[in-house]
């Protein structure tokens, strides 16, 4: 079976676009530089969140529900009134209200 092949950061950055001019070589190399920094900012930020999560669990907060309570939060409240609404009907079909 053959390896993956991967390439370091450094390797990626020295090597041409095939066919590319120097500016847009140039041009990539940065975009996939500032690609890859905000990949290991994005890790990082997801890690202290979870710390945050954990600390939540500690102080026995229901971490399933606090994500939900997260997730409804960032919803815009007409949306979540109409969402709400329309999950009250279907629920109210299956008879279970």
């Amino acid at each position: 079976m053959a390896e993956p092949f991967n390439q370091s950061a450094a390797e990626t950055a020295s090597a041409p676009v095939q066919g590319g001019t120097p500016k847009a070589d140039e041009q990539l190399r940065a975009i996939v530089a500032r690609i890859e920094r905000l990949e290991e900012e994005k890790k990082a930020l997801m890690a202290d969140i979870k710390e945050v999560y954990d600390e939540a669990k500690g102080n026995g907060f229901d971490v399933k529900v606090l994500r939900q309570v997260i997730r409804i939060r960032k919803q815009d409240r007409q949306e979540r009134q109409e969402m709400e609404a329309i999950l009250e009907t279907y629920l109210g079909a299956l008879g279970d209200l």
